[in-house]
């Protein structure tokens, strides 16, 4: 059964484009995010709070290796940064494909900014200028990264059908 994972930024489309690809194909969707939260029985930001982002990216690791070990297929949205920590992007590649979902960073700004930043440990907080400079920060740092995917998607537009083709 085909694995897909969705990477990118925050705000890039990942659980949107991911739950509409999953519904095209057929497969169960699955948040990276909601399944930690579900595997420590609090919110990210609960998370993030108490126990530290180091914590949070050890759990990240662990519910995405036991889904890469699963004998069904699926459609995941990942974490903005879990494809930077540990080997995931190896672990996700060896699983089924990867997915860059490759948005320009100010599309992925006024995104943001139109929902709730506090929901998001890493935005909470933050004045529209220091969350450009956020965006810019983490695009450069996690390119590098992003770029071990199978499939880069540069256009913000993007369908799930158009998607669909490429997987």
């Amino acid at each position: 059964m085909k694995k897909i994972f969705l990477i990118g930024l925050p705000g890039s489309g990942k659980t949107t484009l991911g739950r509409q690809l999953a519904d095209h194909l057929g497969l169960p969707f699955v948040d990276l995010d909601k399944e930690v939260e579900k595997h420590e029985g609090k919110l990210i930001s609960e998370i993030f709070q108490q126990q530290g982002e180091n914590h949070f990216r050890l759990a990240e690791r662990s519910v995405l290796r036991n889904a890469c070990e699963l004998p069904t297929g699926f459609v995941m949205a990942t974490g903005g940064g879990a494809p930077c920590f540990f080997d995931n992007m190896h672990v996700m590649n060896a699983a089924g494909v990867t997915l860059f979902l490759d948005v320009p960073a100010r599309i992925i700004r006024e995104r943001l900014e139109r929902g709730n930043l506090n929901k998001r440990p890493l935005f909470a907080g933050l004045t529209p200028d220091a969350l450009k400079d956020k965006i810019e920060f983490l695009r450069t740092h996690r390119l590098p990264f992003y770029r071990l995917a199978r499939v880069s998607v540069t256009d913000a537009q993007v369908t799930a059908a158009q998607l669909a083709n490429l997987v």
